[in-house]
């Protein structure tokens, strides 16, 4: 596996290339620093969602998990910028428990690419299992102005 860590206002991030796709995304610093073609577009295009200027990922992704856990993926993917949803409603969509796509929500491997941070509980702002919890949440949300529902 290929790393390389990308500084942004969300704190330091560090992207993982395995077999031609990103497959996580995690906060601190790279075990080592690679370069790849795609680990360049993935910093670039993250340091461009750090400055306001990209909406829309555009990169190869690999969720390695249970056929559940890659539909969770798909349908927070699905998300657009500065929106939101609830747990319910990707559960009523997938057919499958809240507290299940919760967990899976929790255990998204590749966040703010596929923005688990735009999910919210049925009454509002819930946890976030990236560094800083809740407040990386909000700072997030803020960001793509969909934080008018929090001020």
């Amino acid at each position: 596996m290929l790393e390389k860590t990308v500084s942004t206002q969300f704190g330091d991030l560090v992207l993982v290339e395995d077999a031609d796709a990103i497959t996580a995304v995690r906060w601190g610093k790279a075990r080592h620093e690679d370069t790849s073609p795609l680990l360049e577009k993935a910093a670039q295009q993250m340091r461009e969602y750090d400055a306001g200027a990209r909406e829309v990922f555009d990169l190869p992704l690999q969720v390695q998990g249970s056929e559940f856990q890659r539909a969770v993926c798909d349908a927070i993917y699905a998300i657009p910028f500065g929106d939101t949803c609830t747990y319910g409603d990707i559960a009523k969509a997938l057919g499958a428990p809240a507290q299940a796509v919760g967990q899976a929500c929790g255990g998204n491997p590749i966040p703010i690419i596929i923005p688990c941070h735009r999910v919210m509980g049925a009454k509002g702002l819930t946890g976030f299992s990236g560094a800083g919890g809740v407040e990386t949440k909000v700072a997030l949300l803020r960001h793509e102005k969909a934080a008018g529902l929090l001020i």
